[in-house]
């Protein structure tokens, strides 16, 4: 009789590879605009796609998020430990175990600002072609989110947003 261990790997940042997120807008159901956030990894850990999905998920799971799942309203959570914090033109996603920010163009900080949160898609789909600092076009970012094997492959989470007072 052969079987198998279901062993845990233990989860490393290093995994994750080159964690990216990507703010934007666009139109919403009800004609005004949604500020939009996502989350994805190059695929480029030690280890390859396989490896940075595994390791996004068990992230994700870390968070109290699930993949595949229902949207996450965090308003009604509260003590759900992803949060979005708003300042000097930039989005930072904190979850356990890290920070990660982008620059957040004008559209998007008035979107943010008339809604007060943010929809956080983090996908365990690695997108490699879509690197820092590379030019990136409207039809190629909707492509890949709109694309049924980054949207199941992801949890979806509607954050409110935070801002320093000072």
């Amino acid at each position: 009789m052969t079987s198998t261990t279901t062993e845990t790997r233990p989860f490393r940042l290093a995994d994750l590879g080159t964690l990216v997120v990507l703010a934007w807008s666009g139109e919403a159901t009800d004609g005004t605009d949604m500020p939009y956030l996502l989350a994805y990894s190059l695929g480029d850990a030690e280890g390859g796609g396989a490896t940075t999905s595994a390791a996004v998920e068990r992230l994700l799971e870390n968070s109290g998020l699930t993949v595949g799942g229902d949207l996450v309203d965090g308003s009604a959570r509260p003590s759900l430990p992803v949060t979005l914090l708003v300042q000097a033109g930039q989005a930072v996603v904190t979850l356990p175990q890290l920070n990660a920010q982008c620059p957040a163009p004008p559209e998007w900080l008035a979107a943010v600002a008339q809604r007060g949160y943010a929809y956080l898609v983090f996908t365990t789909r690695p997108w490699p072609e879509a690197r820092p600092g590379m030019p990136l076009t409207p039809q190629q970012l909707a492509a890949f989110v709109s694309a049924e094997e980054t949207l199941s492959a992801a949890a979806h989470v509607v954050l409110p947003a935070r801002s320093l007072r000072g």
